[in-house]
């Protein structure tokens, strides 16, 4: 597979039934013909209004299309997209936004084990207002118990071997999870300058996050690193509040953690921070400098796409992404 980004919402100039799939960051066009995540947010300190990120493939693609969840797959490596409108649960027993998480992840269960591809390997959640409360519990809280029942219910576990992941919130939408699966298992890479998401203690809700803070996968004849959305965050406690510079510095103090803690376990040699390809979350756009800055001095020139969007935590001001691959 190859990861590709083009600016602007125009299809990239390749034969479509290569294009696993992909994502649109600041667009809502939806005129294409495989599974795309639509992100409609603000791409602060890009001359373009919008981004596409699309996954190529060496080989053509299957397509279908299975409870809501638009997928593509080719060889061993599956592609999918779901959006639920929280509307469509209001009468149910739970908060909308818990059942419309549970629900989505039960589908993307069953449809990774009709397709003989069972590992979930990495997975992207934005959803509306994540730090804002309802039904007496934080959004972000109500998604998180959503997605561990799924898992638990579908015997997936909850803790070790779960998938890389990031959950972000938007101005507004529906629930819109991506992801991608295959047959072979991911290797799950933690960072030992924090505790792992699914140790949180239940200070920070009822049910903690159920992903790695990185993954190790293994699609045909490649290793790809995927780094979680990664913040300010020592052991388990949010560090720098307020502060968006020193924010950055700690995060990508943790992203190199990450980085040291995969090339102990990677099978193609070490991934070197200069091949990282980012997506940095803003809460605020004007932090576009700053951030960019303290990026810059400590990665160098790397590819990164900034998109304004809330941060789980309501003191977190920034939140970075990675991933990189090499040839087997």
């Amino acid at each position: 597979m190859h990861f590709q980004t083009t600016p602007g919402a125009a299809p990239v100039p390749r034969e479509t039934a290569f294009i696993l799939g992909g994502a649109l960051l600041g667009g809502q066009d939806s005129a294409v013909d495989w599974p795309q995540q639509a992100i409609s947010a603000s791409l602060p300190g890009s001359p373009a209004t919008a981004l596409r990120e699309t996954w190529l493939s060496a080989s053509p693609c299957l397509s279908g299309e299975s409870d809501g969840i638009v997928w593509r797959r080719s060889d061993d490596v599956l592609y999918g997209v779901i959006e639920l409108a929280e509307a469509d649960f209001a009468d149910d027993a739970r908060t909308p936004l818990q059942a419309a998480s549970e629900t989505a992840y039960r589908r993307i269960f069953r449809l990774l084990d009709a397709q003989g591809l069972p590992e979930l390997w990495r997975v992207w959640n934005y959803m509306a207002g994540i730090n804002a409360g309802s039904h007496g519990l934080e959004r972000y809280r109500q998604f998180n118990i959503g997605r561990q029942d799924a898992f638990l219910a579908c015997r997936r576990g909850s803790t070790g071997n779960v998938p890389a992941a990031c959950a972000l919130g938007l101005a507004g939408g529906p629930l819109s999870i991506a992801f991608m699966a295959g047959k072979i298992a991911a290797v799950p890479v933690e960072n030992p300058r924090q505790v792992s998401a699914y140790h949180y203690p239940d200070v920070y809700g009822p049910r903690s996050p159920t992903f790695s803070r990185a993954a190790l996968v293994h699609p045909p004849g490649q290793e790809i690193l995927f780094i979680s959305g990664t913040a300010s965050i020592v052991g388990h406690r949010s560090m720098h509040v307020g502060d968006v510079a020193g924010q950055t510095r700690e995060t990508l103090a943790n992203i190199l953690a990450v980085v040291a803690e995969a090339n102990r376990l990677a099978c193609t040699g070490d991934f070197r921070p200069q091949e990282l390809l980012c997506r940095a979350y803003l809460r605020n756009a004007a932090d576009h400098v700053a951030v960019d800055a303290v990026l810059r001095e400590i990665l160098g020139p790397v590819e990164v796409s900034y998109i304004e969007a809330d941060v789980c935590r309501a003191d977190l001001l920034v939140e970075i992404e990675a991933m990189a691959s090499h040839p087997r």
